[in-house]
């Protein structure tokens, strides 16, 4: 969040996180002066009051009477007084002084504060009306109370001079108080863009450890689930085929926990891949191998001459794609044949398709059916392929992928 280290020198609109003040914000309420406002304020009250002084002095030495000079001043004291309301009627205010000061001279300091006020507060039609009235009654009194020691040129060039360069200084602070508002409200932008932009990281995240995990960890508790399940159904079995069985189990639960220990490690240190090589195209063989050995029926067609001429990520991507496909394949067609074909080339692309025979029988539904195929959909997109899965016509069912190879 983006903040100021010393508030107290700034404007009260300054601090206030939605802006300076608009004319149509008539609910809302006005932020208390800081330090600096009543520094300000106090500046202000004794500038006006200064020029009140020399006005008033000049009123005496013009012979007037008294009682003109005791109006005077006392018209002046509550100009003076009246500019502590400028900052919440800053126009009607202005208006005001201006009318006030064709008559009274002592109330020309007073006028100028409100004339800048308004042109720090108000846009620039309200400016240009306001100053065009200050000007005119500036001019006015110069020719109804003229200085005694000036001639009336030269009291309307100085009303002149003064009015522009007031309303000048005053439009110059409000455009540097916009830019900093304006450069305020893009870094307050700026830190909710980055904000959401590592929320999106962290969930792009957690989905690629999820897609991970599911399809490095899904293909061995398969083997698991399957074998245990055979070993719970036929405790009679004989002593070799429960040996085998109990191998299969052992071996798929130390590839899960060594599966498990590298994407923790990735997990504990990001950009550290681990010890285990990933899995490319070129290992496809040594899946098919080890859904044989857990009594798959599984036919491998590569057409690929050279598997480790695939790109690495196209190659673990087909390696997923097969690696899933033989696992639903063990889980809902249990016992049927599995045929797992690659073709493909460089500007061909690379295609993987595993289909299997329909399941003998009825096969209990699996919890969690369907994540899988969702996750391979969402990989290959992320690839720049296409995945295609579904029910064949006689029953079975096939998985089908194409992915980008570059020639």
């Amino acid at each position: 969040m983006t903040r100021t280290d010393y508030p107290w020198l700034l404007p009260s609109e300054m601090i206030d996180p939605r802006g300076p003040e608009l004319p149509g914000d008539r609910g809302r309420a006005r932020p208390r002066r800081t330090v600096r406002d009543w520094i300000i304020d106090t500046l202000m009250f004794l500038l006006a009051a200064g020029i009140g002084l020399l006005a008033l002095e000049a009123s005496e030495r013009a012979g007037n009477s008294d009682n003109i000079v005791i109006v005077d001043t006392i018209v002046g004291v509550l100009a003076c007084c009246a500019l502590w309301t400028r900052r919440r009627w800053p126009v009607g205010l202005a208006l005001v002084l201006a009318v006030a000061n064709i008559a009274a001279p002592v109330v020309g300091g007073a006028a100028l504060v409100a004339l800048f006020c308004v042109a720090v507060h108000r846009p620039f039609r309200v400016v240009a009306a306001v100053g065009g009235l200050s000007l005119v009654a500036g001019c006015l009194q110069a020719w109804i109370r003229p200085d005694p020691d000036t001639s009336l040129t030269t009291g309307i060039v100085a009303t002149v001079v003064l009015v522009l360069m007031v309303t000048g200084w005053g439009m110059l602070v409000r455009a540097r108080r916009q830019l900093v508002v304006a450069l305020r409200e893009r870094a307050t932008r700026a830190e909710a863009e980055a904000e959401l932009r590592a929320e999106q990281a962290q969930r792009l995240a957690r989905e690629a450890i999820a897609r991970e995990m599911h399809d490095v960890l899904a293909h061995r508790l398969t083997l698991l689930s399957v074998h245990a399940g055979a070993l719970e159904y036929r405790p009679d079995a004989p002593p070799p085929e429960v040996a085998r069985a109990a191998g299969v189990i052992r071996d798929s639960a130390h590839d899960a926990l060594q599966d498990l220990r590298m994407i923790i490690g990735v997990l504990r240190a990001p950009g550290d891949e681990g010890d285990r090589p990933q899995p490319t195209l070129a290992t496809l063989d040594a899946l098919v191998a080890e859904s044989r050995e857990a009594g798959m029926r599984v036919t491998l067609d590569s057409r690929i001459d050279d598997p480790s001429a695939v790109p690495a990520a196209t190659g673990r991507t087909a390696y997923r794609i097969a690696q899933e496909g033989l696992t639903n394949a063990r889980k809902h067609a249990p016992g049927t044949q599995a045929t797992v074909e690659v073709t493909g080339g460089p500007g061909d692309g690379l295609t993987v398709e595993v289909r299997n025979h329909a399941p003998r029988g009825e096969v209990p539904k699996v919890p969690g059916s369907g994540q899988g195929l969702i996750g391979l959909t969402e990989r290959a997109l992320l690839a720049g392929g296409r995945f295609e899965h579904g029910a064949t016509g006689d029953g079975g069912f096939a998985v089908r992928a194409w992915l980008p190879w570059a020639s």
